[in-house]
């Protein structure tokens, strides 16, 4: 079964993902530092793909399984997290 992002949202502190099996998923803003200091305007200019999600200013991609197993942004590992 494949799942796809059909939409995105916000909140001060939440990435919020509605799927098209029609779940919703959210994740902490702080597991992805370049969303978390980004302004709305650069949040809202999002890429939703077949698996996943993209933000070519950023620099930022999100996979949907990646959510779905609780993972966070993993290029910040041994400079700004515990290994």
């Amino acid at each position: 079964m494949n799942i796809s992002p059909k939409s995105i949202r916000f909140d001060d502190d939440t990435l919020w993902v509605s799927l098209s099996d029609g779940r919703t998923i959210a994740a902490p803003l702080t597991w992805f530092p370049r969303l978390l200091q980004a302004t709305p305007e650069e949040r809202a200019k999002v890429e939703l793909s077949k698996g996943g999600l993209h933000w070519d200013a950023l620099d930022e991609d999100i996979s949907v399984a990646g959510l779905l197993a609780g993972q966070r942004d993993l290029s910040a590992r041994g400079s700004h997290q515990p290994a």
